[in-house]
């Protein structure tokens, strides 16, 4: 059959409009659609609440139990350091409390003596001067009863200055055996919460000072996610508006999350922030908590969010990152 040069031209015309209707189509069905205005997009990674685990005294580690990316419960040995040199001062000072009250305690029974005597050349002194004034003995007896006297009084107050220096010297002892003690304590170093470690910081055989770090771990049982917003949506906000996270790991899924932080001061849009209106220049912080028990949201994940400012709205049935 032969077909006419107006009917190949008709079918050529018919097969374009064809393909531009299916090309409109494609457009429309796959360009980005706009972020629906009850809710406000923002981006940023995933973070938590770090805790850098230190030692209060300096020494050499002999066991280090952070191992990276795994969870440690609170109160774990996560360090230990030598205690050998501690030991040894509190058992030196343990020493030097018992020999201080040792000589506090035998010089007791020779104050009690001294007490006496000065209690006696203090009875006879009264009599000599008594006698003195009688004209019964000389002013050179009566004087040298009275330095007796004033001799048995400073052999009073020398063994009771000695017993008070002692006692002194007991205290201090005993301070530095409870310092020595406390120091020995804090040679094993335990989690101070519940969390995972990120980073291990020295190894067995290390020499630590006091405040050096030997871990950092953090909290993922609440993720946090700080998103920039521009300054004309930061008076649609509010603490505790519904909010969802995304991550690339999993996709398709939601984390539920609340705003729990503004920030105070705005800040000029960072470079790595992907605003929806280029022109935003000034920016606030807002900071999203999600709960976390699963420990899926790890620290440094790049993540999406999205904020419900409008209470009276639901939640759009699709939501997308603004291209």
């Amino acid at each position: 059959m032969k077909v006419s040069p107006k009917s190949v031209v008709a079918m050529v015309a018919i097969g374009l409009v064809a393909i531009v209707v299916a090309s409109m189509f494609a457009y429309w069905s796959l360009r980005p659609q706009p972020v629906p205005q009850q809710v406000i997009y923002g981006s940023g990674r995933i973070e938590a609440d770090e805790v850098r685990i230190g030692v209060e005294v300096a020494g050499r580690l002999l066991e280090v139990n952070a191992v990276e990316g795994a969870s440690i419960e609170k109160g774990a040995l996560v360090a230990r350091i030598d205690e050998g040199d501690y030991t040894l001062q509190a058992e030196q000072a343990a020493a030097q409390r018992t020999a201080a009250q040792r000589a506090a305690s035998k010089l007791a029974p020779q104050i009690d003596v001294a007490k006496h005597h000065a209690e006696t050349a203090k009875t006879d002194l009264r009599r000599f001067e008594s006698l003195e004034t009688q004209g019964a003995v000389s002013v050179r007896e009566a004087d040298l009863q009275r330095n007796a006297n004033q001799t048995a009084l400073n052999q009073v107050r020398t063994l009771q200055e000695q017993q008070a220096e002692a006692r002194a010297q007991a205290e201090v002892a005993s301070r530095s055996l409870a310092l020595a003690q406390s120091r020995i304590g804090k040679t094993q170093i335990y989690a101070p919460i519940s969390g995972a470690i990120l980073q291990r910081l020295a190894q067995p055989g290390e020499v630590v000072a006091p405040g050096q770090a030997v871990a950092i771990m953090a909290d993922l049982s609440i993720a946090k996610l700080k998103v920039f917003i521009s300054e004309r949506d930061l008076g649609k906000v509010r603490l505790g508006a519904p909010a969802r996270i995304r991550v690339d790991a999993f996709p398709g899924r939601d984390f539920p999350a609340r705003l729990a932080r503004v920030d105070a001061q705005a800040q000029f849009t960072p470079r790595d922030v992907h605003m929806e209106d280029e022109r935003s220049r000034t920016v606030f912080g807002v900071t999203l908590e999600a709960s976390n028990p699963e420990g899926l949201l790890k620290p440094g994940m790049p993540a999406d969010a999205w904020i419900l400012w409008d209470e009276k709205s639901a939640w759009p049935d699709r939501l997308q990152v603004p291209e």
